[in-house]
């Protein structure tokens, strides 16, 4: 099978013939047809992803959508010919999913959502994942409750805001000016935190109450914002970029609750790999409702004429002349973060 390897850290992509792997006892064999790719293939690819344990060279690429071609004993929930999207290798040592074919734990895919194209399928596992993990699992998210998200129009931050909509919750997005249009689209009421204090937003749209849920998908000094800006008592702060060192005076003194999330867990310790399933379940019953859909470009590939397969990144776009392709961002939300010399 054709795959794409990289050898060292912000190495180009060879393309490679790879033996054919076969699925083993409760996994299945899939035909990559679209590979989505996230900021943080851009990361394990320049050397940058340590907590992503990828050492290279390797195939990258976390998320696809394809069909099933085969299926492992035991397999029972899918069959040939079922199309399926999930975020299924490119870390932990796991072959990535720029590759025709890529075998996976059958615990880790769902059916691919009917009204979406594989393109838009295969943007979605991470990122929806990632906020789920975060509103549903972590903070409970229901009716009744004010939730903010931090970035509403990045990639995880756009799925956030869909998803506390579908739960019922009245939804706030800070976004710069520019991107305000991505998050009233999808009902949110928008908040520019360029020209706004955290204090003053809580007191504008709270009456200085505090959000009930707090999701900073930013990380930095946007988590001790977060602490500042969630109710007294009840609120819940979620972060899925929480690695740097923080007071958490702001939040204790407010009584608050804070969680982690860690979405490559699964995939590194092999641990609650069948919830991403159940995840992107739900995900695909709410994006057939109407209540979840990815922004996302895409681009195509073809290497020596042979046919190609798409590549589909939230907010970035991807182009191929012929076998100098390269990955260039149109989005100012990954201008640091672009795949070159592909």
């Amino acid at each position: 099978m054709r795959a794409y390897v990289v050898e060292h850290p912000e190495g180009a992509f060879t393309q490679v013939d790879l033996p054919r792997p076969a699925p083993s006892a409760g996994e299945v064999l899939v035909r990559v047809l679209t590979s989505g790719v996230n900021p943080l293939d851009t990361k394990i690819r320049a050397g940058k992803a340590a907590h992503a344990k990828q050492p290279l060279p390797a195939v990258l690429g976390l998320d696809m959508a394809g069909v099933v071609e085969e299926v492992g004993p035991g397999v029972t929930a899918f069959r040939p010919g079922d199309e399926v999207y999930g975020m299924v290798g490119g870390v932990g040592g796991l072959q990535g999913t720029l590759a025709e074919i890529v075998v996976a734990n059958a615990a880790l895919i769902a059916l691919k959502p009917k009204s979406l194209s594989m393109r838009e399928a295969a943007a979605l596992p991470l990122i929806t994942i990632t906020a789920w993990e975060g509103l549903v699992d972590r903070a409970k998210v229901h009716g009744d409750q004010k939730v903010l998200v931090h970035a509403g129009a990045g990639g995880v931050g756009h799925i956030a805001v869909q998803l506390a909509k579908a739960f019922g919750a009245e939804v706030f997005a800070t976004v710069s000016a520019d991107k305000q249009h991505v998050v009233e689209e999808f009902g949110a009421t928008t908040i520019d935190y360029r020209t706004l204090s955290t204090e003053q937003y809580v007191a504008i749209h709270t009456q200085g109450e505090g959000f009930d849920v707090v999701y900073d998908t930013v990380g930095g000094a946007t988590i001790d914002a977060s602490f500042v800006a969630v109710k007294r008592y009840t609120g819940h702060v979620v972060s899925c970029l929480g690695w740097s060192t923080h007071s958490l005076a702001s939040l204790s003194f407010r009584g608050a609750t804070y969680s982690g999330v860690f979405t490559l867990m699964p995939l590194l310790t092999g641990l609650g790999q069948a919830h991403h399933g159940v995840i992107l379940r739900e995900a695909a019953a709410l994006a057939d409702g109407g209540k979840l859909r990815p922004l996302a470009s895409s681009g195509r590939c073809s290497t020596n004429g042979a046919s190609p397969w798409q590549i589909s990144m939230p907010h970035m776009r991807w182009w191929s002349p012929g076998l100098s392709a390269k990955w260039s961002s149109i989005s100012s939300l990954h201008r640091s973060q672009i795949l070159r010399d592909l």
